[in-house]
């Protein structure tokens, strides 16, 4: 008899399986697109912040170790110098919503950010602290992490976030601290599917909107996938034209996920904006996730006795 590790117990490899649920997206759209834009610059890994290292990812790969690594941080700045406003400036003429995934250290830096989301009425969702996993972080240092982040986005941006995305990987307990605090619609700390879900903690249900490393322009910087503009483009259309077939039997979500300091470089901007060009006139509903998140919970509510942690 097969003895099953308790490692397993709580992970779920069926999802939906074949019977995803059938409610429909707004203006019947075959596919819920959210653009997500991060904005880590002023959040990575740096001594001059006080941070026990370097980071070590930006255009290239290297670790400057025991001294400020001024190349780095000039990598990161060029995000909001320059690609901020490139990136913006594509979606304003695209007339396309946004989900800014935002640190809240990076929002201490860039609280500009904060008065063009409200202008726009784009989304501020909390990308963490700081640009790191909380994977093996202690569970008091992440309840005042939790509590630092949402009192930083009520002082700068003037309201909570109602969405949560670690980098990297959450910790165990990251999801239930969430849970806990209230006022959260979702979390983003899920790879594992191409529509929401809910989990469950005691009596209450949790929305989770799964995120994408595919769809997404780190692949220019991880294992250099991505060459050129036009690769980003044909491959995030690939996924689009796959999900809309199989919009045509039940709903499918797809996230894109942006960096300022990657796609707003001027080599690869022409990918964002000929791919919205491509997707002109395509059944697609653009949504903020907080949207994607409204319309799943009003539509597809958790099953009973389960409550839905709805802010109001």
């Amino acid at each position: 008899m097969e003895t099953r590790l308790p490692l397993l117990i709580d992970r779920d490899f069926f999802g939906y399986g074949a019977s995803p649920p059938r409610i429909e997206w707004p203006n019947n759209a075959r596919l819920a697109l959210s653009f997500v834009l991060n904005l880590e610059e002023g959040a990575e890994f740096s001594l001059r912040a006080g941070d026990p290292s370097n980071e070590d990812t930006h255009e290239v790969q290297c670790q400057i170790k025991d001294a400020p690594d001024l190349c780095m941080e000039s990598h990161f700045e060029y995000g909001t110098r320059a690609g901020y406003w490139r990136v913006m400036s594509a979606f304003e003429e695209a007339g396309v919503p946004l989900t800014l995934n935002v640190c809240a250290r990076a929002l201490e830096a860039t609280p500009w950010v904060a008065a063009y989301a409200r202008q726009r009425g784009d989304e501020l969702c909390c990308h963490g602290w700081r640009w790191e996993s909380h994977a093996g972080m202690s569970e008091p240092e992440e309840r005042a992490l939790i509590d630092r982040c949402v009192a930083t986005f009520q002082h700068i941006a003037g309201n909570a976030p109602v969405g949560w995305h670690t980098k990297s990987s959450p910790s165990v307990q990251t999801r239930r601290l969430l849970i806990e605090h209230g006022g959260f619609l979702y979390d983003s700390d899920a790879y594992n599917d191409d529509l929401p879900y809910y989990v469950t903690h005691g009596e209450r249900a949790h929305l989770v909107l799964p995120y994408a490393f595919d769809t997404n322009d780190m692949r220019f910087f991880v294992n250099h996938s991505f060459h050129r503009g036009r690769d980003f483009h044909d491959y995030v259309m690939d996924a689009v034209k796959a999900l809309l077939r199989e919009g045509e039997q039940a709903p499918r979500m797809l996230t894109i996920g942006l960096h300022t300091r990657i796609i707003g470089r001027p080599g690869r901007i022409d990918g964002l904006r000929d791919l919205f060009s491509s997707l002109h006139g395509l059944p697609i509903w653009y949504a903020t996730r907080e949207q994607i998140a409204q319309h799943w919970l009003r539509h597809c509510p958790p099953p009973s006795p389960f409550e839905a942690g709805v802010r109001q």
